[in-house]
């Protein structure tokens, strides 16, 4: 009988928990579908509903909100990112597990110290580089700051590489296979959940920053900025009683692409663990 109340009461906890935890993702879905413009807190639900506020985020884009060249630099920054990023950490961690070489520790050593100081310390002085090559208020810029330290972050990817055994490797070896094919053909196939794990996060990375675009992008044309600009931007006094639920429906949809990234990507995280294996 105690165990039986406990299983309920820690059930009634849990479901209480989830309750508090999606009520702020219900109340912004909802929202999105609310006639007022402005930020209403007298009710949960709309009093009436529309799609309205959609059609307007997509198809009617105006002076202070531009939603589709928003989301089209932030998409671009955050593909582009996430394949230079991902290249970046994949080859420095095969690097340093794998291959022997001289200063290979020092340079270990040197870029877990780097990774030890926060990054808000070097925005300024990224931001005076980029001003003087030009690169300021360009997607190229902001692609150039995400991607440039992302080989620092290896730290994860290696670890998973050095539970790899070595016999694997050597009998590739003995085949006569060069270090590329062990790579592509060994220890990719053996490091799939690991490296969905890296592409994920690289792509959030850039997707999900407001700090580096604002201070980047100075640009006073909405057509140039990316969503997290653009959003906050909605938020000031003058826009907000007229935005508000448009900033909903772009807030909502953020999540799209990373929910969509994630669906697709899961899979892996599941499948062929013995994918490269010796040969019996």
């Amino acid at each position: 009988m105690k165990n039986k109340i406990k299983l309920v009461l820690r059930h009634v906890f849990l479901s209480f928990l989830t309750a508090f935890w999606l009520m702020p993702v219900v109340w912004l879905f909802v929202t999105t579908f609310s006639t007022e413009k402005g930020i209403n807190t007298n009710h949960f639900f709309p009093r009436h509903w529309t799609l309205a506020n959609y059609h307007q985020l997509f198809f009617e884009p105006d002076t202070a909100a531009n939603f589709p060249a928003w989301f089209r630099n932030s998409m671009i920054i955050a593909i582009f990112t996430c394949i230079i990023s991902s290249a970046f950490v994949i080859m420095t961690a095969y690097a340093f597990s794998y291959l022997r070489f001289k200063a290979r520790k020092g340079l270990m050593s040197f870029s877990i110290i780097l990774g030890m100081f926060p990054g808000v310390l070097s925005m300024i002085a990224m931001y005076f580089v980029l001003k003087l090559l030009g690169l300021t208020d360009s997607i190229v810029g902001l692609i150039i700051v995400y991607s440039a330290g992302s080989g620092l972050g290896y730290m994860i990817l290696k670890g998973f590489f050095d539970t790899i055994p070595e016999s694997l490797r050597e009998a590739a070896r003995l085949e006569g296979a060069s270090e590329a094919t062990i790579f592509l053909r060994i220890v990719v196939p053996l490091s799939k959940s690991m490296i969905v794990y890296t592409i994920i996060n690289s792509f959030l990375a850039p997707w999900m920053d407001f700090f580096m675009a604002r201070l980047m992008i100075k640009s006073k044309n909405p057509s140039d900025w990316t969503m997290g600009i653009g959003l906050y931007n909605l938020l000031q006094r003058a826009l907000v009683n007229q935005y508000f639920t448009i900033f909903c429906c772009g807030g909502l949809m953020v999540a799209v692409p990373i929910a969509g990234l994630f669906i697709y990507m899961q899979k892996f995280y599941v499948e062929g663990l013995t994918d490269g294996a010796v040969k019996g």
